[in-house]
């Protein structure tokens, strides 16, 4: 089988660890574990199991925290991910995710706990040369809202294969609303990831560790 046809036959089947982006839906009946410290602002870590290759569920907990230390979030929270659109094309793919859910949050300008909302999509283009991905989180309750606009765009020196390591060179653009971070928050990161393990780090502009693990199993 040639590289072309054994990628659009790992595509047709939902194996994304190939994948440059990382997805809330890996495969059918696969578990995805996620962490990521977000450069001090947010630190946060996830764990779905998807039973279809286009539906997962699972649950999450997210630590948001201003420049200034005046804002600080803890949210614990369950959530649907569905995979609403996707192209396999001959030498690449492109999605369309969508999710929700619900959880319990606490904060250090309001008493107690608020019900918390979760909604957000991720749209992304790869081949295994270069990819694009954008990706928005809402959190919300009575008492803060919270969106996290994600750009980045990669590229790879070398074509990979899912059995082989593959190097990804990444710029990351990341925008904080509700009062958490001033402007845009730019990262240059590097990506190493072999069938189902990634670990990506590097820094901000600002100097400050930007990393993530991702695992499917």
């Amino acid at each position: 089988m040639t590289i072309n046809r054994r990628w659009a036959a790992l595509c047709l089947l939902g194996l994304l660890p190939t994948m440059a982006t990382a997805k809330p839906i890996a495969f059918a009946r696969g578990t995805t574990v996620m962490a990521e410290h977000g450069a001090g602002t947010m630190n946060e870590v996830q764990m779905f199991y998807a039973p279809r290759y286009w539906w997962s569920a699972g649950a999450g907990w997210l630590e948001l925290d201003s420049e200034d230390g005046s804002k600080q979030r803890h949210i614990t929270y369950v959530r649907g991910n569905l995979l609403a659109k996707r192209w396999n094309l001959p030498a690449a793919q492109a999605n369309v995710f969508v999710w929700g859910g619900l959880g319990s949050a606490t904060g250090n300008d309001f008493s107690g706990s608020a019900l918390a909302r979760n909604v957000g999509f991720q749209t992304d283009y790869e081949t295994r040369r270069v990819y694009a991905a954008f990706r928005s989180d809402l959190q919300e309750s009575d008492e803060f809202s919270h969106r996290i606009d994600t750009l980045q765009l990669g590229w790879a020196p070398y074509a990979h294969d899912y059995d082989t390591l593959a190097t990804w060179f990444v710029v990351q653009s990341r925008h904080y609303t509700g009062g958490l971070f001033d402007g845009p928050e730019t990262a240059l990161l590097v990506r190493f990831f072999k069938g189902g393990t990634w670990v990506e780090f590097g820094a901000t502009t600002d100097g400050k560790v930007q990393a993530m693990a991702m695992f499917n199993f």
